[in-house]
């Protein structure tokens, strides 16, 4: 049987300006100050008391629970939409692999990931090594996570330069500084000092948001006082972190629209100052973004990329979204190394990638 895809040239989902604006001026609930508490989700007594002779295999069911449940609204969407279109499937005909597009699609794939997946199962299908709506299904899973393995790239600090400065930027409602203290208490739980450095000085509440983070994981936070000089304070925070003898300095800086010109020249301000005690530095640009902006992602992810030249990417509030293959279209298009993931707001929550561990949370392997 030989198929000839329709030439179907599927829009890249448009983003307005005005759009873009609503998400700036509308901050999402991740950047909030963080509560006392944080509830976290009850794993199952099932695994508790299975896991509870083996610490390890325990941390590793509730690593991928915890993956599994962030991920259920894209789960719903993607993985079951696939299982429905295939499983027990006897024929596999055009249209069929049509509805398949269409559903990568609506999940934010991306046209690019998308075609290509297509492709690839066009190809195998005529060469009659798939033959039925299983078959697809089981390909569709390992073409997805061949997608992501090149970026599966975990986050590493270089000891040999102290302290390893961490450069957090992104637009604003991201959860850049939530992010940011979930991210000190990861590295403190490997045995790093870490310091924080406030620099998002245009917002009057991120200074007090990071300065609860940083008593909640008893991490020194530099800060100054709202609307002052953000190189100025990352300048500071280093300065101190020197002689604290830290390992890390994480650095929040302020929400910025990509596309605002002097606004990313602030940020390669703050690199030159960095520079003045450390021409290394920074050492980490970790781009975050929020997985439920869709395709906007893209483009944010492209204009910061130019600007500071980001080295990794945090998703966030894939909890929230049925539309977390974003992350394949990013994959697809940049090759950045994802360094972590958001599934819920706890900040055990804060995740880092594994592509294999993505799949079987999604696909609930």
């Amino acid at each position: 049987m030989f198929f000839k895809r329709k030439n179907k040239k599927q829009p890249e989902a448009a983003v307005s300006a005005d759009e873009i604006i609503r998400t700036e001026q509308n901050p999402g609930p991740a950047d909030q100050p963080p509560a006392d508490s944080e509830p976290v989700a009850d794993e199952p007594a099932a695994v508790v008391t299975e896991a509870a002779s083996e610490p390890a295999q325990a941390e590793k069911l509730g690593f991928f629970l915890r993956i599994k449940k962030g991920l259920s609204r894209t789960s719903s969407s993607l993985s079951s939409g696939l299982a429905n279109l295939l499983l027990g499937k006897k024929e596999i005909d055009e249209e069929l692999l049509e509805e398949i597009e269409t559903l990568l699609l609506t999940a934010d794939i991306g046209i690019d990931a998308t075609s290509e997946i297509i492709d690839e199962l066009t190809a195998s299908i005529e060469r009659k090594q798939l033959t039925n709506g299983d078959a697809v299904y089981q390909a569709l899973q390992t073409h997805l996570a061949n997608l992501l393995i090149p970026v599966e790239r975990p986050l590493e600090i270089d000891t040999a330069k102290k302290p390893y400065v961490i450069l957090v930027v992104g637009v604003n409602g991201v959860g850049k500084t939530t992010t940011i203290g979930k991210l000190a208490k990861y590295l403190m739980g490997s045995g790093k000092k870490v310091v924080l450095a406030a620099g998002d000085t245009f917002r009057a509440a991120a200074v007090e948001q990071l300065q609860i983070w940083g008593e909640r994981n008893q991490v020194p936070v530099v800060a100054q006082h709202t609307g002052a000089d953000s190189a100025s304070v990352i300048f500071d925070a280093i300065q101190s972190a020197q002689s604290r003898g830290a390992d890390v300095v994480i650095a929040d800086t302020a929400g910025r629209l990509h596309n605002k010109s002097n606004l990313m020249e602030e940020l390669a301000k703050v690199k030159r100052v960095m520079a003045k005690l450390d021409d290394s530095a920074p050492h980490e640009v970790l781009l975050v973004l929020d997985a439920g902006t869709g395709q906007n992602a893209l483009n944010q992810a492209e204009q910061f990329k130019s600007a500071v030249g980001v080295s990794g990417l945090v998703l966030t509030k894939l909890d929230g979204t049925a539309r977390g293959g974003i992350i394949f279209a990013l994959s697809k298009r940049y090759n950045i190394p994802v360094r972590f993931i958001g599934v819920g707001e706890s900040a055990e929550d804060l995740q880092p990638f594994s592509a294999q561990a993505f799949i079987d949370a999604l696909f609930d392997r």
